[in-house]
């Protein structure tokens, strides 16, 4: 008995170490940029690794981007793109996984395993009927386009995800509520509450896919006016190729966004896991 709990220890021990060592392999880069964001460019060169001091902390790259860039817009470029894209996905996503969990129609094995399909083929690979199908429509080089490709490569993960954890809910209350008289869409609205931790799961794993995605903004768009903050950058770097403290400035100004919604919704993507790994 003794030697189990001894051997259990030294596992978790080792696991721990592991997740520790990966922890500060996958943040290291991410420190450095922030650190060197703020130091001149001597002091970037002469000592990467030391944090700002009163004699080498400077603003010059950030100042580099209000003058040079419309980094404003392109950060309000993105809100609007992961605000709304995100928004659309849980709402149209939890209606049909609501759909899914309810109802038996004809038709919705298949339905089910189309969308099951979605997660596993890359959207990406529909690039140029997708670009066509803009075109068509009118709406390339916009915002709605975007926003477009964004909720329907959302839409297959979240159903999946969304499906499971009404499932779980008591068939008792909705039936009692049906009983009660409630319609189905107030009924619809009872259950949300309850797969809140699946929605902030699903929340999580689109706002920051949808940030940081270089890919539909650079072939969607081109003009200066619907350029994302990713995109935004990229230009920018490209622009400023030598310019290390504009270049450390944007990479900042494009990550922190990102870190504070991961570190918002964190809790609610480990409840959501872990109560899926559960059932």
């Amino acid at each position: 008995m003794r030697n189990t709990l001894v051997s259990r220890g030294v596992q978790q021990i080792a696991a721990q170490a592991i997740l520790l060592a990966y922890t500060a392999l996958a943040i290291y880069p991410v420190i450095i940029i922030l650190i060197n964001a703020f130091k001149n460019r001597r002091a970037i060169f002469r000592d990467p690794f030391a944090l700002p001091t009163p004699e080498t902390f400077t603003l010059v790259g950030f100042e580099t981007l209000t003058t040079s860039g419309n980094f404003p817009l392109y950060f309000f470029n993105s809100f609007v793109v992961v605000i709304v894209s995100v928004v659309c996905i849980m709402l149209f996503a939890s209606m049909m996984a609501f759909a899914f969990s309810e109802y038996k129609f004809p038709g919705s094995t298949l339905l089910s395993l189309y969308m099951s399909a979605g997660i596993m083929i890359p959207i990406r690979l529909g690039t140029v009927s997708i670009i066509v199908l803009m075109r068509t429509l009118g709406i390339i080089d916009t915002l709605l386009a975007l926003i477009l490709v964004y909720v329907a490569s959302g839409m297959p993960l979240a159903v999946f995800v969304l499906t499971s954890f009404m499932r779980s809910v008591p068939q008792d209350l909705k039936d009692a509520a049906r009983v009660d008289g409630a319609s189905e869409y107030r009924i619809f609205l009872l259950v949300l509450p309850l797969v809140r931790p699946a929605l902030g799961t699903v929340a999580v794993f689109n706002i920051i896919p949808i940030w940081n995605d270089l890919w539909f903004p650079l072939v969607l768009t081109s003009s200066d006016r619907v350029k994302t903050i990713t995109y935004g950058a990229q230009a920018f770097m490209g622009q400023f190729a030598n310019d290390y403290n504009a270049i450390l400035a944007s990479l900042t100004l494009s990550m922190v966004p990102v870190i504070v919604l991961y570190i918002l919704f964190s809790r609610q993507l480990v409840r959501g896991l872990t109560s899926g790994a559960v059932k």
